[in-house]
């Protein structure tokens, strides 16, 4: 719900899905170098990814099975994004290790596109180039070389929400339904605001969001350019959004908003059935995360730009290419990416799945509409120009803001922090 900017501050477009409720992993080598297949032509197909992509929590590895008597499917995956990016890379410099099903995440797609073709296979060649109107231009387009190699295919995006615990509201005297918080979050100065509201009469042990970490993702998330403007250059250390985004991350911290845990921590997922944050900036995706961590106690007490979404690619290392294709292909359908929505909350790439579930409910968040709320945030979400180094950009900023919020290290300080990390990172 785009309204006019307040204060210079961007406005939130927060749709507000109740998160009645109390909100991607270690190391990616998990044991997938056991690739043998059983006598009678069977073939064991090892999935590598990170985070919760959804695809075993739908029943999608069963059914695949089912249909393929011949495939057995072993899925490997870390929960910490960086932790899985790491070991990716060390097995792609080795050539060793790899599944034959690798997940990208988006801010690392460019890193394939542009330094790594020569690592994944070219989709093209087992037909991919036949789905491209199936899916939408910018999911499809990012996996794409300047030459035309195909070098994954798209699962899901990150449209954003916000999420929000209606008990703890409820406890602190604040309103609780969607659409008048939408009206009072509308702008980064109306969520300050009614947090420090909320910090007044808040519940024992409970924080208004879960880190400034999380809430500077999801403001640049809603940024067309970031890190990189489209000619490629470095531009993060002199683009208003970020100042804006990081500004506006640090007076949260300042104020005491935050409940300082770092996200993916086994202290933050603890935090969900504890109640400890009354909010969370929410993709899509992250439905079916906050499912797992709250659990039945988070039923029915949870309200629900751009941040996320991941990519299936094949290395050129792996064992068996054309039938990881075959499997890449069905999981990235329409039928079975709305599968995954209706089960986890991971909002289709696919064209045809976003139509599928645009009236979609789900339950567990209060009933909300959030094949709607998702829906709309993805048409509003910007084309991103996506840099090499997008996520390692991404990562020693979110770094340095934990250090103002945990240690309480000046704004300025911090950010000389920041740049000196990405200055390390990329060399």
């Amino acid at each position: 719900m785009p309204i006019a900017r307040a204060a210079k501050r961007a406005t939130a477009r927060l749709g507000a899905v109740v998160l009645a409720g109390a909100l991607l992993a270690a190391c990616g080598s998990s044991d997938s170098s056991d690739s043998s297949d059983s006598a009678g032509g069977k073939v064991t197909l090892n999935v590598d990814l990170f985070g919760s992509f959804g695809f075993k929590e739908a029943g999608l590895y069963e059914e695949y099975q089912k249909l393929n008597p011949n495939i057995t499917i072993k899925q490997s995956d870390t929960q910490d994004e960086a932790d899985y990016w790491k070991s990716l890379q060390t097995r792609l410099a080795g050539g060793g290790g790899l599944a034959d099903v690798q997940g990208v995440e988006v801010g690392r797609i460019a890193s394939v596109t542009q330094q790594q073709s020569d690592k994944f296979q070219d989709l093209k060649e087992f037909g991919a180039d036949k789905l491209k109107g199936e899916f939408a231009e910018a999911k499809w387009s990012a996996a794409t070389t300047k030459d035309g190699k195909i070098l994954g295919l798209g699962t899901d995006v990150g449209p954003e929400a916000m999420c929000y615990r209606t008990d703890l509201f409820k406890e602190a005297g604040l309103p609780t339904d969607r659409e008048e918080l939408a009206k009072k979050w509308a702008t980064w100065d109306g969520y300050l605001e009614l947090g420090k509201e909320y910090k007044k009469k808040a519940p024992a042990k409970s924080a208004w969001l879960d880190s400034v970490g999380s809430l500077y993702g999801i403001m640049i998330g809603q940024e067309k350019e970031r890190y990189y403007d489209a000619s490629g250059e470095l531009i993060y250390d002199k683009n208003p959004a970020v100042k804006e985004a990081w500004d506006t991350s640090v007076e949260a911290a300042e104020a005491g908003l935050s409940a300082k845990l770092d996200q993916w921590s086994p202290q933050w997922n603890q935090a969900f059935a504890a109640g400890s944050f009354a909010t969370i900036p929410c993709p899509a995706w992250m439905l079916g995360y906050i499912k797992g961590q709250a659990g039945d106690g988070g039923q029915g007490k949870c309200g629900a730009g751009n941040w996320g979404g991941s990519y299936l690619s094949i290395p050129r290392a792996a064992k068996h290419k054309e039938e990881a294709y075959k499997l890449i292909e069905w999981l990235t359908a329409p039928e079975q990416q709305a599968k995954v929505f209706q089960k986890q909350g991971n909002f289709p790439s696919s064209t045809g799945a976003i139509e599928t579930i645009a009236g979609a409910k789900d339950d567990y968040f209060s009933g909300a509409p959030i094949g709607q709320i998702f829906g709309d945030a993805a048409k509003e979400s910007p084309v991103q120009v996506l840099g090499v180094h997008d996520q390692n950009v991404m990562q020693q900023i979110t770094n340095a803001l934990s250090e103002v919020e945990r240690k309480g290290t000046s704004s300025d300080k911090a950010w000389g922090t920041a740049k000196k990390g990405v200055d390390n990172v990329i060399g």
